[in-house]
Parts: structure tokens; sequence; C-alpha cells
């Protein structure tokens, strides 16, 4: 019987909905789960999984591993198991896939024309055009393998990488982020047809959670529950979307080795409801998935997590109590979070014409130190203190007179410590016009700067940072207003 006309992920979503399920149950029949190693006992086997299933999946996955061991026999009783599933379920084809031109139309007709696969699972290592063989029917789905749940997925999946320019508006130039996450928020690009979901292992919360983040809309397969050991409220907590859809659990030995193969996947079923309903009735998803965050965003809130901002009673150097502290010193027992710091102030320094970057000392310097890494410029930086023995240099570093220098530095409060810098590099010959700064506390920096003729520049003001943390409900308000208050006050 032919399949269902509908493109994938609507066929899809239209199932989920009939069955009133999100499990996707995994056809994967272990060679000693099996009477005898053969192509015919695993396809028994299948098959008997799939009547047991059939009216509680939302998806079938088999695993084309577990037939390919079994040579032509194995890929014939394959095919025999995919057109046995009814055919308003769609197919997952489990093979991991990837590769260019004729090699990948030659994969992808294997899984779609000679098998009947309605979806398949993709590795994405050589890049967009290695995508394209495989999403250009958008009635065939892909699953693009994004963070996996085996233990090694980190070697690679969590490196950090910087982003450069791209069309995709989600991603800009400078943007340190994990492998996996930059994967998805690609896809988002990549997903011109409609057709392209993700693979992120359901043991993976942390990971789940910046996925669904990233790409707030696309369907995400999820392995891991039962066996390896993923806890469900989490994992659903993380992944669905805000409309309890989006994601499919996918379980293979906790139902093929039970007992009762049907109760046990009618208990999972039961299972995901039941979360799901607590979830959107008691509407308790992170307020974070319901506002898709940008990269300041994101970065605003690492920030608070990494306790780089506190609220409370403190004295600030200029004798005045805040009820708001930003220790940005921390940011050097935290690199990853320092690459994502130096990372926002790019684009700002993109646009502006200087030599030499001027850190000063000394929250700025492991800040501009990141900064001089990733856009490869040199960096000086003014001493606070003169040595007495050595050099006796002010200034270090190399550079020369009638160089221009950008200043960086973490914070502006008054801009007291700015004059002071300036004065040394300009005393040294070297030419100032900006100023670049993390935070602008706005207390008066940028008037003081703009009136002895230089131009600050702030990657966030203290506003900015409150809105974004009132919005997503990450301080309580009380804090909040205060600090609204002390701003209110000309402080």
């Amino acid at each position: 019987m032919d399949k269902n006309p509908l493109s994938f992920f609507a066929r899809l979503e239209a199932r989920t909905r009939a069955a009133d399920s999100l499990l996707c149950v995994g056809l994967d029949p272990h060679a000693e789960d099996l009477p005898d190693r053969s192509a015919e006992a695993a396809r028994d086997l299948c098959l008997r999984l799939i009547e047991a299933c059939a009216d509680l999946a939302a998806a079938f996955k088999p695993n084309s591993a577990f037939f390919e061991i079994y040579g032509a026999a194995g890929i014939e009783a394959l095919g025999a198991v995919i057109a046995a599933v009814p055919p308003d379920i769609p197919v997952i084809l489990d093979a991991k896939r990837g590769d260019i031109a004729s090699t990948g139309r030659a994969y992808a007709r294997a899984a779609f024309e000679t098998l009947g696969a309605d979806a398949l699972t993709v590795s994405p290592y050589l890049g967009e055009d290695s995508l394209e063989p495989f999403l250009g029917d958008p009635d065939r789905g892909v699953f693009l393998l994004c963070k996996t749940s085996n233990p090694g997925a980190a070697d690679l999946q969590d490196l950090q990488v910087l982003s450069y320019a791209h069309s995709h508006k989600d991603l800009q130039a400078g943007e340190l982020l994990p492998l996996f996450e930059y994967l998805a928020r690609r896809a988002q690009a990549w997903n011109t047809r409609g057709n392209l979901g993700l693979v992120v292992g359901a043991t993976q919360v942390e990971a789940l959670t910046r996925v669904r983040q990233s790409a707030p809309d696309l369907w995400i397969l999820a392995p891991g529950v039962g066996a390896q050991g993923g806890d469900l409220r989490q994992a659903l907590k993380a992944g669905l979307r805000t409309d309890g859809l989006g994601m499919l659990v996918s379980v293979s030995r906790s139902i093929a080795r039970a007992e009762d193969p049907r109760a046990a996947a009618d208990a999972l079923r039961t299972s995901i409801n039941r979360e799901r309903s607590n979830l959107t009735g008691m509407n308790t998803f992170p307020k974070q998935l319901k506002m898709k965050l940008d990269r300041k965003s994101r970065l605003a809130h690492n920030l608070l997590h990494a306790g780089c901002i506190r609220f409370g009673k403190f004295i600030l150097k200029s004798g005045l109590e805040s009820p708001i502290y930003l220790d940005l010193r921390l940011l050097a027992s935290n690199p990853e979070l320092l690459g994502q710091v130096a990372a926002a102030y790019l684009p700002i320094l993109e646009d502006l014409e200087f030599d030499r970057l001027a850190a000063l000392p000394y929250a700025a310097l492991p800040i501009a130190t990141a900064i001089s890494l990733w856009g490869r410029w040199p960096m000086i930086y003014p001493r606070k203190e003169v040595k007495s023995y050595g050099t006796g240099v002010e200034i270090e570093g190399v550079y020369e007179s009638g160089m221009r220098a950008a200043v960086i530095d973490d914070l502006a409060t008054t801009g007291g410590s700015k004059f002071e810098a300036i004065e040394k590099l300009t005393s040294a010959g070297l030419l100032v016009q900006d100023v670049v700064v993390l935070v602008d506390r706005e207390s008066g920096a940028q008037g003081a700067l703009a009136e002895a003729g230089y131009r600050m520049h702030a990657v966030f003001t203290l506003t900015e940072l409150l809105d974004i943390w009132e919005a997503a409900g990450s301080v309580e308000q009380k804090q909040i207003d205060a600090v609204r208050a002390f701003l209110a006050a000309g402080h």
C-alpha cells in the first residue's frame, strides 16, 4: 500500500495526534534476542513488535545494522519489516548515512526508494552539501545527528566553535558555542523544505534544553530513555515544544525484551502522556523555552548563572551602596564563558578602525587576551604601576607611535579608570578614539567620555541585562526593581 502523500513531518504530527503518542518504537533485533541468528528470525521478531505496538506507536525505527549483518537476506528482511508498518505510521530508518553528490544520492535512493523508509538518520560531518541528497524530497524526513547519547559524544560534539558570518539570522560572527548547538541553529537554515529534524539523546538534558532554545520548532528524535537510563520527565521538560509536541521518545530494548512488549509500550506511552499533561497543563516549561533566546540573551543568563552578577548590598569604589555587583574577574576561571564574553565584543570591534587592543588591568586582561586570540588582533596594555626595574615601560606589548588603540575594559561606571588609561596610551604616542566594554552601568561614563571626544561602545547596558532577566523570570522582581530605582536616582 502506498504511503500517505503528506510531507513527512505533517504525517508524523498527524500520527502523534491520532495515536495520542510520542513513542517511537525501536526495531533493533539483537542477535542474542533471536532463537537463531538469521535474517528470518530478525524479521519475525520485528514483525511481532509491529503487530503488538502498532496502535501505540507514533513511529517505528528499525536499525539497519542489525539487518545488514545478514547480507542480502538481511536487506530483504529489512524491506519486509518496513513494508509491514501500517501506512499511516512513519518509519525512520536508523542508518546514520552521510556523503556527498552521487554517493549521497545513492544512499538516499536505497533508504527511501529501495527500502521504502519515510525518514533517515544522517550524519552532518561532511557539511551542508552532504545533507542535500537526503533533503531533496520534502516528503522524506531527515534526522540530523546533533547530540548523541553515547559517552564519547563529548569528544567532538561538545567542542567550542567560533561562528563566522552566515546568512542564517541566528548565527552571528564571533559567537562561541558548543558544536552541537551550532548544528542545531544551522539546521534551521538547512531546513528549507521543512523536512529536517534533530537527534538529541534523552540522557543529555542540558543539551536538549539548549537545542530546544536554539531550534524551537524542529522535531527532536530522543533515544536514551529506558535501558540507557534517561530520565523521562526531565527529557520531556527539556525537549518538548510548548505545544506538547516536537519530540519523539525512542525506546527499543525496554520494549523488545519485556515479557509483554505491548504492555511495556502501553506503559511508556501512558508515562509520556502523563508527563506531557503535567508540563503543559501546569505551564512548567522553563520560560527560556517560550522565548527564542538570541545570542545576547544567552550570554546574559550565563553570566548570571556563573555568579558574575550578584544582588544584595555592595559598596562600590565610589562609596555608593549598590543593589547589584558585577564581578567579571570570575571569567578567568571559566574558560567557556570567557570565550563567550570575548566573542560578544567581536561584532562591535569589527566595525571600528584600530591597530591594537589596549586592555585595562586587571579584569579586562583575560577578556582582551581571548578577544585577541579569536580576532587575531595584537594586544597591548598600560601598566597600573610602572616597574622600578627591568625596562620600566608604562605600556606592555609591541606598538609604534601613531598607531590607533581600541581600549578594552569589562565595565564602565563613571569613566575614571578609562581616562587614566587613555592618558598613558596617548602619552606613549598612541591614538585613542574608541572604548569597548561588556557592561555599561549607566552611571555617566558614556557621557563623560563623549564630552572628551571618545566613543564608548557596550555589549550590554545594565538596563538591557535587567530587561532580559525580567522577561525570563531569572531574577526576583524586587531585586530588578531595586536596581531600576538605583539607576533612576542617577547612580
